[in-house]
């Protein structure tokens, strides 16, 4: 499975990430490209210890047994339900939220996977820092593959 924390893997990240476009359009969900940017940085400041969102009740009692599907070989379904905090439903700038996004990537590089925090993920609970850097991959790859890239 492929890690945001191993170079070649971020950088065929970033590179998809430079062929989106303003205009580019998904082809599942309702999120427009520069919304789903902006979604995914909210994601990763997670990890990075930037935000500490509440577990849900829910999380609570079947994320354990759910966690898993975030870290394994098996592509997100769509249309998927996501922390509510991490919900973007207003307008953002293509450009600011492309190169934050890219940033983040770089900080996860810079950082490795000794620094990811330990804070659990809202939904799923604890998580070590291999299986943080497979999950923040493969919810990438997902939100990519929704734009066509």
């Amino acid at each position: 499975m492929k890690s945001i924390f191993e170079t070649r893997h971020a950088t065929e990240i970033t590179d998809r990430i430079d062929r989106l476009r303003e205009d580019s359009t998904p082809l599942w969900g309702t999120m427009q490209v520069s919304q789903m940017l902006a979604h995914c940085a909210a994601f990763h400041d997670i990890p990075l210890g930037n935000t500490f969102p509440p577990r849900g009740l829910l999380g609570r009692l079947v994320g354990r047994f759910a966690k898993p599907m975030f870290y394994n070989e098996k592509p997100l379904p769509q249309n998927m339900s996501t922390i509510p905090t991490i919900v973007i439903d207003d307008d953002r700038v293509f450009e600011t939220e492309k190169e934050k996004l890219k940033e983040q990537i770089t900080t996860f590089q810079v950082r490795g996977p000794d620094q990811c925090s330990h804070h659990p993920h809202p939904f799923f609970g604890k998580l070590t820092p291999e299986q943080w850097g497979k999950g923040i991959y493969k919810h990438l790859d997902h939100h990519l593959k929704q734009f066509g890239v």
